[in-house]
């Protein structure tokens, strides 16, 4: 028994001064996730090889099911930059963010690539991104693969903008991608296995060490500014769960297989009998990139680059369908640019104004002037308000002297009724002066 712990600690300081971390991001290696991801054309693409287990790539269980967890992909753009998040469901009601890429892209069509481990499962500031053609940072000593190999593979800016999938992000009809899994969903290619033991994993991805730093190194600054501003502000999750089971060491139990890293190891020469991962990809000519940069966009606002695959989709899609060529022009394919130079001139025709006459022609009898227009200057309107004065006058004059003709025709009446004899007063007073006694 003795012997046994001795021979587990030997193995395990032998790994732990380079890519132990004793953290439960040993069992994710984000060099093979960048790997994944420069080869991958989509995001969802990547998100199927993240989670393929003929890759053994994902080997994370951190709600401790004995199960290994569904890594889903969702994607945050704002402007020109794309938080990708690498997320992992815990149950219905839990979620931790395992990484997070951030890929900016600047105006000349050229981008840079971050990938940057979670902070609960790998310890702060733990990144990992290409080789940029720059001073790497000397101040930084931590956990992570220290003899890296001689021929390392400088990468610049530009070079990375014509990785597939960044092309892909930065396509004007792409949609940003959000994992339609969650837990208790998941796609039918999905059938969860038992993790294997830190060790066994470590004996496979230790043969690819010198591939991924041959393109990859680890760093210790965020390059993005939008990293803690947008992402650790709004968007990160992370679980209770997760750091009380790192406090009461319950992700220790992976370690516990020292001798597992021979069948690791006897994996790999059974996948790739001679020794050789993956073949070696095409170098660059760094100084031809820098000499002949992309051309940005102008039809996007200048923010995405236009590579080869962008051109032969525009002139498939602007290539009119016109039947069949004349024989003599079916040698020569006109190009795409000259037919929406084209069609521009063509619609500028057509939406063009007709020209105006400058030639006045003769009129047969003059026209008078329009009612709204009058040719008088101003101050002729003056007699008409003096005449329309003139007769409200002449009206209130005509009912004044109307009023005063009926008042009199009203006072000759009484006094003619007052003179007429009241006959017949008179004849009462004649019948009693006959009654009365001589």
């Amino acid at each position: 028994m003795l012997v046994w712990l001795a021979g587990a600690t030997n193995v395990l300081a032998q790994t732990q001064s380079s890519d132990y971390l004793g953290l439960p991001g040993d069992n994710l290696n984000l060099y093979a996730v960048m790997d994944v991801f420069r080869d991958s054309e989509t995001i969802e693409a990547f998100e199927r090889n993240l989670n393929d287990p003929d890759k053994l790539i994902n080997n994370l269980d951190l709600n401790g099911d004995n199960l290994v967890d569904y890594i889903m992909v969702y994607d945050y753009v704002e402007d020109n930059t794309h938080t990708i998040v690498l997320r992992v469901a815990l149950n219905q009601n839990e979620q931790q963010d395992v990484a997070v890429f951030t890929v900016q892209q600047f105006a000349d069509g050229s981008a840079q690539i971050q990938l940057i481990g979670d902070e609960a499962l790998y310890g702060p500031n733990y990144i990992v991104e290409p080789v940029y053609a720059e001073t790497p940072n000397p101040g930084y000593k931590g956990n992570s693969y220290q003899s890296q190999p001689d021929d390392v593979v400088v990468t610049t800016y530009y070079e990375v903008s014509t990785w597939p999938v960044i092309v892909h992000i930065f396509r004007p009809i792409y949609r940003p991608w959000r994992s339609v899994w969650y837990w208790g969903y998941y796609p039918s290619y999905w059938n969860p296995w038992a993790p294997h033991y830190w060790h066994y994993y470590y004996g496979y991805h230790y043969h690819w060490h010198a591939h991924y730093h041959m393109y990859y190194r680890p760093w210790r600054r965020h390059r993005c500014n939008r990293y803690h501003s947008v992402y650790v502000t709004n968007i990160r999750n992370y679980s209770p769960t997760v750091v009380v089971n790192i406090n009461r060491g319950r992700y220790k139990d992976t370690y516990s297989k020292p001798e597992r890293r021979r069948d690791g190891e006897q994996l790999f020469a059974q996948k790739y009998p001679d020794g050789k991962p993956k073949p070696e990809r095409q170098r660059p000519d760094n100084s031809r990139l820098e000499r002949e940069r992309p051309v940005p966009n102008t039809n996007v606002n200048g923010k995405r680059p236009v590579g080869n695959q962008d051109a032969s989709v525009t002139s498939e899609t602007s290539r009119p369908v016109v039947g069949k060529r004349p024989k003599e022009v079916q040698g020569s394919r006109p190009n795409s640019n000259e037919i929406n130079k084209e069609r521009r001139e063509t619609d500028a025709l057509q939406r063009r104004p007709p020209k105006r006459e400058t030639e006045a022609k003769p009129l047969r009898e003059p026209k008078r002037p329009a009612s709204n227009v009058s040719s008088r200057p101003a101050r002729a309107k003056q007699p008409k308000q003096e005449k329309s004065v003139r007769q409200s006058t002449h009206k209130n004059e005509k009912r004044v002297t109307r009023q005063k003709s009926n008042s009199q025709s009203r006072k000759e009446k009484s006094t003619v009724k007052d003179s007429k004899p009241n006959r017949k007063n008179d004849s009462k007073a004649n019948r009693t002066n006959k009654s009365r006694p001589k």
